[in-house]
């Protein structure tokens, strides 16, 4: 039992970190780069909406109440990164990352729906015919949320780094940042399914 609580648990944790899926990260980065550690409540907020978000889609998927064309996933995926960058890049300066509850939390849940579609085939091979789903995909979200803590804390030290050390503006740090990873998008996008 306890063998199979940590073995989802790192199965969780490793479909974010896995470097050959980066997208996940990718998100991650951009959804925290406007933030600093004095904003870590509305961070937990944002990432828990995406986990929930994620899970949800792997509930209706496991259960086969949904299922959608892996190819549009392909496609949507980088579209809701290059979304996020492109607001980063739009707003940096503006606060707009401070609003209360608005776009931003419901667009965060959105794009962890379409996000965990794109993991729903693996994981249905991972549950396959088994009773208890729901535990396994619980267990799965707390992995999925340790890794996305992890990701996070790591953007947001970097930050702190960048902007007290090297003196860069938290403006020019969210703007290049957020370029990197609409260039490294992009090429995403060409490459998906629905382009070739």
């Amino acid at each position: 039992m306890l063998d199979n609580f940590w073995f989802n648990i790192k199965y969780g944790t490793n479909h974010v970190l896995d470097i050959n899926a980066y997208d996940h990260v990718l998100f991650l980065i951009v959804l925290t780069l406007p933030y600093l550690f004095k904003d870590w409540k509305r961070i937990l907020l944002l990432v828990t909406l995406f986990t929930i978000g994620h899970t949800l889609s792997l509930i209706l998927a496991a259960y086969g109440v949904v299922k959608i064309s892996a190819n549009v996933i392909e496609f949507l995926i980088p579209i809701t990164i290059l979304i996020i960058a492109l607001f980063n890049i739009f707003t940096a300066g503006k606060g707009a990352q401070k609003e209360k509850l608005g776009i931003l939390f419901f667009s965060t849940l959105f794009f962890g729906l379409i996000h965990g579609f794109g993991f729903a085939r693996e994981f249905r091979l991972l549950v396959g015919k088994s009773d208890s789903k729901l535990v396994t995909l619980l267990e799965f979200a707390l992995g999925i949320e340790i890794a996305q803590i992890i990701i996070v804390f790591i953007v947001l030290f970097l930050g702190y780094l960048i902007q007290t050390i090297f003196r860069f503006s938290k403006r020019d740090w969210i703007m290049v940042i957020s370029a990197i990873v609409v260039g490294l998008v992009i090429p995403m996008l060409l490459n998906s399914k629905l382009f070739s």
